[in-house]
């Protein structure tokens, strides 16, 4: 009766925002994290999880809205957890991933930037490119569901389309769905992947079980008819391969290089906010031509490549052999020779031990989500007057900043956000190290 009771829709007063962009109130003194809800607002909230030190709860009617409130673009935008911050105003939005990158700088590595830098915005709407889709077969709803998960829950949202990913996917969805349903097993295909260039569109198909001639031959139509490129994935990612020889590779352009990816690549998510950050990080690293600059996590050559184009010398480094490869492959079709590029597990100390760092006076850092420790505690940046890093994850970059200045001597110079997930709490941002 009193698990029941818990669960009753209730009113609750929202004092601000969390970092994940969930409202946070307090219910009987316990905190709330509850979904869907803003600061300053009051709600009926619904608690959709208890845990022993907080709850989480959903809104189910808003009684006092905050004037930051808006109607989001997306009518699923209440159940699909695609987005979490598509009922805040975009400015409000970019306000709250700044207070969050400086107030994680403030208290995990008691810092501030010199300079607040601008924050880089771009489309708000299909912008996506980068993707995964879950697939359910769900006979009760019709079949194959094609989307996002729904909001704290492992089921996929029935939804129709998506307004942020590219359009050539997000207004295809229920074109997917038939395409699903149509096959064979439509009950093995756990995940598609969707990957976008400049000129064409990949989607990749993660299958449990083989697929027969008649699904191919639906799938090449599909592909015929769409202009999508159709891979497979029976297996491990090393499995993918194209449906047949009229699926068209993936490639991008930026500052008049090309860069080519396999669909299965990391790119950045937002091709627009991606070559404004390239300029901005090009810009902040001050790179002229006698530089010699060392690019670490350096992927496809994203970064690699266009600073060559500024700089003497430009080192990119990578954990995958793949991507190495791919960026080799890079610099070769774009004849960009002052670029290498080469393979070292940059989370690994034997590894880090054979990077020599003589000679590099600029330092780029685009680390995955868990950062840069290692790296920082392990090389040596006694020739390196500056450095540039690029951060998916504020919380790591706040430890690693805090290792940056106080083990080697530099000043946080600036720091800025760059919206590269509009709508969602994602906070992808910039922060520029400066040697004493």
């Amino acid at each position: 009766m009193g698990r029941r009771k818990r669960r009753e829709p209730y009113p609750i007063d929202i004092e601000n925002l969390s970092h994940e962009g969930r409202g946070i109130g307090r219910l009987n003194g316990k905190t709330v994290f509850v979904s869907g809800a803003l600061a300053a607002e009051t709600v009926i909230a619904r608690t959709i999880r208890r845990r022993p030190s907080f709850d989480e709860a959903v809104v189910e009617e808003v009684l006092e809205a905050s004037p930051d409130r808006v109607v989001p673009k997306c009518p699923y935008a209440g159940v699909c957890g695609g987005c979490s911050l598509q009922h805040l105003a975009a400015d409000k939005q970019i306000e709250h991933k700044e207070s969050v990158l400086f107030e994680l700088l403030r208290h995990h590595a008691g810092i501030s930037p010199g300079e607040r830098l601008p924050a880089l915005r771009g489309p708000e709407w299909g912008y996506r490119r980068k993707a995964r889709l879950g697939v359910k077969y769900v006979p009760k709803k019709g079949g194959a569901l094609v989307g996002f998960r729904e909001k704290a829950s492992p089921y996929i949202a029935d939804i129709e389309a998506c307004e942020v990913l590219h359009a050539a996917v997000g207004r295809r969805l229920l074109d997917l769905r038939r395409l699903v349903n149509g096959l064979s097993i439509p009950d093995r295909i756990p995940q598609i992947e969707v990957a976008v260039g400049d000129e064409t569109v990949a989607l990749v198909f993660r299958h449990l079980a083989s697929f027969n001639d008649a699904d191919l031959a639906l799938m090449a139509e599909f592909q015929r008819r769409t202009e999508i490129g159709v891979y497979l994935q029976p297996g491990a990612e090393h499995t993918v391969h194209a449906l047949d020889h009229e699926t068209v590779g993936l490639s991008y352009c930026i500052n008049d290089l090309r860069i080519e990816f396999a669909a299965t690549d990391f790119t950045q998510v937002n091709g627009a906010i991606n070559r404004t950050m390239i300029d901005l990080v090009i810009s902040q690293l001050a790179v002229d031509a006698h530089d010699h600059v060392l690019d670490l996590f350096c992927g496809i050559g994203n970064f690699s490549l266009p600073l060559s184009l500024h700089a003497r010398k430009v080192l990119g480094i990578e954990g995958s052999m793949d991507l190495v490869r791919r960026a080799r492959e890079n610099a070769r079709l774009n004849v960009t020779e002052n670029c290498t590029f080469l393979c070292a597990d940059l989370a690994n100390e034997n590894d880090l031990s054979t990077i020599d760092m003589n000679g590099f006076g600029k330092l780029l850092l685009d680390p995955p989500r868990t950062g840069a420790d290692t790296l920082i505690k392990g090389l040596d940046f006694g020739a390196v007057r500056r450095i540039v890093y690029v951060s998916c994850n504020p919380l790591t970059l706040a430890r690693d900043a805090k290792n940056i200045v106080q083990r080697h001597g530099f000043e946080l110079i600036g720091a800025g956000v760059m919206d590269m997930f509009p709508h969602t709490s994602h906070v992808e941002s910039i922060a520029v190290f400066d040697k004493h």
